[in-house]
């Protein structure tokens, strides 16, 4: 599969590989607890506010905030949406977008990240995340992401979340491989479903260990 844009790499990095591992980031190369996070965080600001919850939930509904996982720059109205609808001050609004980033990132999966920079010249590395606007940054400045990784595929930016198959199909062609040639790793069944649906294997991460033994077997094969 070829990309008429041409990518640009980091030196270390080969510019077409044979093999590539694609990796999810949320559960897999962060410690975060999907499912949970998000709840967390809501009743975190609940309770700060002092908005019953139904009133809080309304509130923002009313908003009508932009979605951010499928557009890039909407963060900063997405803010200032919640804090009118909040009448948050700027610094509760500051930290409450703080306090959102921090439960997002969770923290780094040193393992897991470690043994995907010693990848570098065996195989091509590449993300493919759902994403919020923002997350760009804010994972790189965490966790330099793209010291390793090439492309780092997110929704916000490619306009599609997994499991839809344009997701794949919009990372395949940045990396400019073919299906049987990409190893996917995702935390979530839905998305390794959507992931073979377009011909891409990969593992259900639960495990670093299991996690690198079937990276080590698909890189072998």
């Amino acid at each position: 599969m070829s990309s008429s844009a041409s990518a640009t790499y980091p030196e270390s990095l080969p510019t077409r590989a044979q093999k590539w591992v694609l990796f999810d980031i949320g559960g897999v190369l962060e410690v975060v607890d999907d499912d949970a996070w998000q709840e967390q965080w809501w009743q975190r600001w609940c309770a700060h506010t002092g908005i019953p919850r139904p009133e809080f939930e309304a509130r923002l509904a009313e908003a009508r905030l932009p979605q951010i996982d499928l557009a890039a720059g909407k963060e900063s109205e997405f803010w200032e949406r919640i804090r009118a609808a909040l009448n948050l001050e700027t610094s509760e609004r500051d930290a409450m977008r703080a306090d959102f980033w921090d439960a997002y990132c969770g923290t780094a999966n040193a393992e897991l990240i470690d043994y995907a920079r010693s990848l570098r010249g065996r195989a091509g590395l590449a993300i493919l995340s759902n994403s919020a606007d923002g997350a760009r940054e804010q994972e790189e400045r965490r966790y330099g992401f793209s010291e390793i990784f090439d492309p780092i595929c997110y929704s916000h930016e490619q306009g599609v979340n997994k499991p839809d198959p344009q997701a794949y199909l919009r990372a395949l062609e940045r990396m400019e491989a073919d299906p049987a040639d990409v190893f996917f790793i995702d935390d979530r069944q839905g998305a390794l479903d959507g992931a073979a649906a377009v011909g891409i294997r990969g593992i259900l991460h639960r495990d670093n260990s299991e996690t690198i033994t079937a990276i080590e077997e698909f890189l072998d094969d």
